[in-house]
């Protein structure tokens, strides 16, 4: 069976070293020092693995089940989530007027990684309420805050998302479900909604679901698309649960991965629900929740990976294959140990460059968040920038990773025994779900580059700059890791010009360039954060600490600006010969 430990060690070094939460000037920050935010770490490291990691493989080998209209989860799901609900996990980071803890959003990220690592599809129900939270304490009214948002903080309700019907996906204009207003100022919702992770199930006791409806009056597309909070189970004024509405469970899908998390095909037959925020402005209130799930697959994108490298690494040590071909190292056994051999040890350093370096992405982009929140309006643009980077960019790359952890075992990696073929599986949905990846690329070069005038991107191309400046005169780091990532951003700043150019009079251009040039943009986003690491790390050894680890980080910065960073050329190539390779084949021809 896999196991799973938290790497406390790298997450302090991210958060302190290379971040400075403690420093950064933000209000409650200065309490998140090393010894406050190791507690936080170390215990949520306990739960994930004495608890929630050995859940993982329950989860994938029961499923979920759909019994006479309800959701039952998989065994220990429900004495899992009550431990981690009543130990205040869920209300970390949310508003103490509501019930929350108040911590910055850069430590809830950092214990967020430790539960999906451990359990995934767990930790979906708890991670789609988080959204579900933001987007009525974004755009609710005070009463509709009092309401409904004590209840998600502590989990004794959950919250989903219902944006995708049958007949529509990413074109939400096309979508039917309708909602009818009535006298009191609520509406009768009626329509069907799929793929609704975390729709129904036995693990709290009322679900509220918010769905994207058309009201009348609203016109066509988008724009007439309205957002409404819908219960499960109607509340009484007292805020005692009433009458079940009319909504339910139609099927539960049956899929690849996330096992234990019930996908669901939810039918709206007139169940009442109540408008959040402006009247036929749903996708604006939708898109706090949509933005808040791009960035937690984009956790998901590094974590299972994270997990699936630690049982490689273990599985390496383990088994004995063959020589080394420089001289045997383990003379007393019959074989070495594979991670002797330089292949084994190139996918072992692939996925140690990537999750490292994915790590500390995500963790700086939470502290934009909280910068954002606190009214800079520079991160803020840098978040909307970087969102789809980071959704698009890990989860490809880890869903990569995934697999390379997987070829490691071999043939033993194939064999559901080991448990890394439910990593490869779970970590997939991550590419498609909250937008698929191509959808964020398209995004990104469509919309994000030009926002603001291109102010975000000219802002995060001279944070690159200036920092190759301040550290330019390193003769340790200049050669290996400053001139790599120089040379990495000028890239970037070539495939942005491409677009600039060639953008308006051939849109093909543009467009069949959009996934390389989000892959190229996410590997400038880590060989920048490998940067930052390295000087932290080199500042450590002259500090005569931890030598063992800051070496390993220097060798794994060296490791990915020679092996990793380089594609940046090749993706700026694939951009550079434009839309009509790619649009020349009619498609009768396929």
């Amino acid at each position: 069976m896999p196991s799973y430990t938290a790497p406390v060690r790298d997450l302090q070094f991210v958060l302190h070293d290379v971040l400075g939460i403690a420093e950064s000037g933000l209000p409650g920050h200065e309490e998140l020092d090393r010894d406050f935010t190791a507690a936080i770490l170390e215990a949520a490291g306990q739960l994930a693995s004495g608890m929630l990691a050995p859940l993982n493989r329950v989860g994938d080998r029961e499923g979920c089940r759909l019994e006479n209209g309800v959701v039952r989860t998989p065994e220990g799901f429900k004495a899992a989530f009550d431990q981690v609900r009543e130990a205040g996990w869920t209300a970390l980071d949310c508003d103490p007027e509501y019930g929350g803890q108040g911590m910055p959003y850069v430590l809830g990220l950092a214990t967020g990684e430790i539960f999906v690592s451990a359990n995934m599809a767990f930790n979906m129900y708890q991670g789609l309420t988080h959204g579900a939270y933001s987007a009525i304490h974004a755009h609710g009214t005070e009463a509709q805050k009092q309401a409904w948002l004590p209840k998600l903080v502590s989990c004794e309700w959950t919250g989903t998302m219902n944006l995708t019907e049958p007949h529509c996906g990413t074109d939400l204009g096309m979508l039917r479900t309708k909602a009818e207003p009535q006298p009191d100022g609520s509406y009768l919702i009626t329509g069907q909604k799929i793929f609704i992770s975390a729709g129904d199930h036995d693990l709290a006791e009322n679900v509220v679901h918010l769905v994207l409806a058309k009201a009348p009056g609203g016109g066509e597309g988008t724009r007439g698309i309205s957002l409404f909070i819908v219960p499960k189970v109607l509340v009484n004024g007292d805020g005692s649960l009433g009458a079940r509405n009319a909504v339910s469970v139609g099927k539960l899908e049956e899929k690849m991965g996330i096992h234990g998390n019930a996908t669901c095909v939810m039918n709206y037959d007139g169940a009442r629900g109540w408008l959040l925020g402006d009247l036929h402005k749903g996708m604006r209130a939708m898109f706090t929740m949509m933005n808040e799930a791009r960035v937690g697959v984009a956790l998901q994108g590094y974590a299972v990976a994270e997990a699936a490298y630690q049982n490689a690494v273990s599985y390496a040590k383990d088994r004995l294959q063959g020589r080394a071909v420089t001289g045997a190292e383990n003379p007393d056994g019959p074989a070495d140990p594979i991670i002797v051999h330089p292949d084994v040890r190139r996918m072992l350093m692939d996925q140690k460059a990537f999750v490292e370096g994915a790590r500390a992405f995500a963790a700086w982009g939470a502290q934009l968040i909280d910068r954002a929140r606190h009214g800079d309006t520079e991160a803020e643009g840098l978040v909307s920038l970087l969102t789809p980077v980071a959704k698009g960019f890990l989860t490809d790359k880890g869903f990569e990773a995934t697999v390379q952890a997987q070829q490691v075992f071999g043939g033993h990696g194939y064999i559901e025994e080991w448990g890394m073929s439910q990593f490869v599986r779970d970590a997939r949905i991550a590419m498609i779900y909250e937008g698929a990846n191509g959808i964020q690329a398209l995004d990104l070069v469509g919309r994000k580059l030009a926002a603001e005038g291109g102010k975000p991107a000219m802002a995060f191309f001279e944070m690159v700059k200036g920092f190759i400046r301040e550290h330019e005169g390193d003769a340790a780091l200049k050669e290996s890791v400053l001139d790599p990532l120089r040379a990495g951003s000028k890239d970037l700043q070539a495939a942005m010009m491409f677009f600039m150019e060639r953008g308006m009079k051939s849109p093909n251009d543009a467009l069949a360039g959009a996934t390389d040039f989000l892959h190229l943009f996410g590997h400038v986003a880590l060989g920048f954060m490998w940067a930052r690491m390295a000087v932290a790390a080199q500042a450590g050894l002259n500090r005569g600490e931890d030598r063992a680890f800051h070496e390993a980080k220097l060798a794994t910065a060296r490791y990915y600006m020679a092996r990793q960073l380089p594609a940046t050329a090749i993706h700026l190539a694939r951009i550079r010969s434009g839309g009509e390779v790619v649009m020349a084949l009619p498609a009768e021809a396929f």
